[in-house]
């Protein structure tokens, strides 16, 4: 990204990339709880970024770990004993860097995990080639965020992860290795992009839908 913060703090019509992330999270109906995983050196401005936008809701901070996979294993042991209760049943996986997901594309994945215990959105890659020209399956598709996965699968293949030491890719990798569970693809969101790039800001900003009220 070449940027001087992280970019997740970079301003996008207004707000940081991360408000948005956030914004639809807590938009999500009957959601339970929301946990934001931070690098410790970003935590004061993220709180500072996150603060004008959650009024009545709650919100948890949580350190990260060395890899996504080890700040995934942190949230869910925020959330172990509520989901250990039976209070939260689904957990959704979101890249704060997507700020466009839509409050729909949540509903949908976290509809399909409830039923089938994992869902992941994706949308065709179109024609791809090697490096050597070769024509790559057609079929592929490309994989974003928010995944969703039945709470109790997820925490149990964490642990297993964890005895293993194992490092997955991504949630689905993990779910995928350590449990019988087929994840199951629901239709992704073309501007759901993720910020990688520095003129993805200026993507984003044309994209971004106007807000109501």
């Amino acid at each position: 990204m070449g940027a001087e913060q992280n970019k997740v703090l970079l301003p996008l019509a207004g707000s940081a990339v991360l408000a948005h992330s956030v914004r639809t999270a807590l938009s999500v109906p009957d959601v339970v709880q929301v946990v934001v995983v931070v690098r410790p050196e970003d935590r004061a401005a993220v709180s500072t970024a996150l603060a004008p936008h959650l009024g009545e809701h709650d919100l948890w901070l949580v350190d990260g770990g060395a890899e996504r996979h080890h700040s995934e294993a942190r949230a869910l042991a925020a959330l172990g004993p509520a989901i250990e209760s039976g209070e939260i049943t689904v957990v959704a996986v979101h890249d704060a860097a997507r700020p466009l997901a839509s409050t729909a594309l949540y509903l949908a994945v976290i509809a399909a995990a409830d039923q089938d215990g994992a869902a992941v959105p994706a949308v065709p890659t179109g024609r791809l080639s090697s490096l050597d020209g070769t024509t790559v399956e057609a079929d592929l598709v490309a994989v974003q965020t928010p995944q969703a996965f039945g709470a109790r699968a997820l925490v149990d293949a964490y642990a297993a992860a964890t005895v293993d030491g194992f490092v997955g890719t991504d949630t689905a990798a993990c779910l995928e290795r350590y449990t019988d569970l087929v994840i199951r693809a629901v239709p992704g969101e073309r501007t759901n992009l993720k910020i990688t790039f520095p003129e993805d800001v200026a993507l984003a900003t044309e994209l971004l839908p106007p807000r109501s009220g």
